[in-house]
Formats: structure tokens, sequence, C-alpha cells
């Protein structure tokens, strides 16, 4: 019968893998880096389109500093380089803690890699496809003869990441669930039990991580993230059956 016993790493061999696994991702995000600089233009056009289809005719971002373009160019950057390489980076962090598993648990490392990228790239264009342009077009209605936006690209893009990146990391929940599960933390029969506490928490995540304090863009988020609850719940219930299973199967 296999064990963790005969996987245990040392410290220096923990700290030399982790090391490595840090360096190929740093190479990895400077690739990417530098082939989203290249096409910075492309990719500003992208970034920024879910507020520009909403602005006034002639409306255009601002940028105040003297370097402040360019530091938000690098930012922008940075940002894609880190959406076009989280399949590579996922794997990586599998690959750091696969040897503390079995065996048979290191089949997981497809389907983790594929449902990670997956729930995470689903949650970016959700949020920027379905949240975003309503949320945006909200804050633009305020214009008038006496108000004109004057938008600064780096106010805009801190809170383009931080909402995107909110929304990706949101939709990983069933990975984290499945998990939990599989360490006994949680169970399908708790996750039901507690549901009224969940939804209460998702809507109060909801208004936290909107930009806007519009009531839609808030039921916007929190109905994906009500769903995918209860997909975590069928997930949790999936891995108790697993971890079940192998342990009939050691006796």
């Amino acid at each position: 019968m296999e064990t963790n016993e005969d996987h245990k790493m040392s410290l220096t061999e923990h700290l030399i893998e982790l090391r490595k696994r840090i360096f190929r991702i740093i190479i990895i995000l400077l690739i990417g880096f530098g082939v989203c600089y290249y096409y910075k233009d492309l990719v500003f056009d992208i970034i920024t389109k879910p507020l520009t289809r909403v602005l006034p005719k002639n409306g255009y971002l601002i940028y105040t500093g003297l370097t402040e373009a360019f530091f938000v160019y690098m930012k922008l950057a940075f940002f894609a380089s880190l959406i076009i390489t989280s399949p590579f980076i996922l794997y990586q962090i599998w690959k750091f803690i696969s040897p503390g598993l079995l065996l048979k648990e290191k089949k997981y490392v497809v389907p983790f890699v594929l449902s990670s990228t997956l729930l995470f790239t689903g949650g970016v264009l959700f949020g920027y496809f379905i949240v975003l342009p309503p949320a945006f077009e909200f804050f633009v209605s305020f214009n008038n003869q006496y108000l004109q936006a004057m938008i600064s690209f780096g106010d805009y893009l801190s809170l383009f990441v931080t909402f995107l990146l909110g929304f990706g990391l949101s939709f990983e929940l069933p990975i984290f669930i499945f998990f939990l599960a599989k360490l006994g933390i949680v169970n399908a029969k708790m996750l039901s039990k507690q549901r009224r506490y969940a939804i209460l928490i998702i809507f109060i995540v909801a208004a936290i991580l909107t930009p806007s304090p519009d009531a839609l863009s808030q039921i916007l988020m929190a109905i994906p993230l009500m769903f995918l609850y209860e997909i975590s719940i069928f997930v949790a219930r999936f891995a108790a059956k697993k971890k079940v299973n192998s342990e009939n199967k050691e006796q």
C-alpha cells in the first residue's frame, strides 16, 4: 500500500522545488509580458473597451503624471500576461504540491489544471462581458452639460484588474471546496445546511467587489456565485464518495 511516507521530502528539497517552480513561473510571466507589451495598443483597446463604448462622444481617458502612462502600460502588460499564462502557472503550482500526494491522487493534475483555468477564465470573461459594461454605463450616466468625465487611465486599470481578478478567483470556488472535502474539512451535508448563510456572504462579497453601488451589478455577480456554490455541494459529495471508495479499496 502506498502512503505519503514514501514520498516525504526534506525541508531543503522542498525549498529547492519551490525555487524551481517560482523560477519557471517568473520566466513564463516575463515572456508573456514581453509579448503583451509589444502588442500593448491592442491589449489597451481590449481592456478599455467596456468603458470606451459607453463614454460620451469625444470622451477619452487621461493621464496626469509624466510617467503614469508608461507604468500603467507596464501594469497592463503584466495583467494580460498573468491571464494568458495562467494554465502554465496552475500546472507549476500543482507540480509543487504533487510530491506530497499519493500516486493515485496525482492523476488529478489534468482535471485540476483544465478546470482551474476554465473557471478562472470564465470568471474573467463573465465580468468583462456581463458585469462591467452596465456598471460603467451607470458611472458615465452622470455626465451632463455641467459634469464631464475625465477618467484617469491608471484609476481605471486598477479598478478593472481588481474587479476581474476578484471574479476569476471567486469562480475557483468548486476547486477550493473539492480540496477541503478531500481533507475532510467540509462535506456536502454541511454546505447544504449552511446555504442561507452562504448566500448572505455571497451578496456581501458581491457588494464589496462590484465597482458600482447599483443593485444590478451586485446581482449579476451574486447569481453565478450562488450557482457555483450549488456546484460545490455536488463536488463535495463527489469528493467524499471518491475518498470512501479509496479507503474501502485499501482495507
